[in-house]
């Protein structure tokens, strides 16, 4: 029996990451393949524990070998997920959980089959609902803002081909945890 790979996009401030966090220990059993980056590592982060860091050099040989399942590259520093990181685990039956961008997404539904797939989109509202959000986390200069909103646009337009959308809308993160974790059950006990 082959795994699944349940991919979980949205765009930035929309709460992928506190929603994975809420349901990593309720599912010890999934996997959740690790990411490669070229970006320099940031204090308290260490090798192989928050990301894999490599060389620019390096990260260009693995993409000219077929090593990477996706990668993309965002503001100078490239990112990507490994192959080793998620087919053996499918091959094995297991259930992996990455959160991604879009543009990892549609080079993933290139490689695997539907059937090995589930696209789960966090839903956190219009440009203005997550503008607000992302100001709140830190300052953060013009420029940026308008890459994030273009990336939000993009990431927007996405939603209609997710298998799942979880609204997560300003005060209403109990209700999107309790949806996403029924979500997350609802995968692996349906194909398990």
């Amino acid at each position: 029996m082959q795994g699944k790979f349940i991919l979980v996009i949205g765009p930035s401030g929309s709460g992928k990451g506190t929603l994975i966090g809420h349901i990593r220990p309720l599912f010890p059993s999934l996997v959740y393949p690790k990411s490669c980056t070229t970006r320099a590592m940031r204090a308290g982060e260490k090798n192989g524990e928050h990301y894999y860091y490599l060389t620019l050099e390096d990260f260009k040989a693995r993409i000219a070998r077929g090593e990477f399942l996706e990668w993309a590259e965002y503001g100078g520093n490239y990112y990507g997920t490994l192959n080793s990181e998620v087919m053996p685990s499918l091959a094995e039956g297991k259930f992996a959980l990455k959160e991604l961008e879009v543009q990892g997404v549609r080079q993933i539904r290139e490689k695997l089959p539907k059937e090995q797939l589930a696209v789960v989109f966090i839903n956190a509202g219009t440009w203005a609902d997550m503008e607000a959000r992302i100001r709140a986390r830190a300052p953060m200069p013009e420029a940026e803002l308008q890459k994030r909103q273009s990336r939000y646009e993009d990431e927007m337009s996405y939603m209609q081909q997710a298998d799942f959308v979880i609204e997560n809308p300003f005060g209403r993160l109990e209700d999107a945890k309790k949806e996403f974790e029924a979500t997350v059950r609802k995968l692996v006990s349906y194909t398990a």
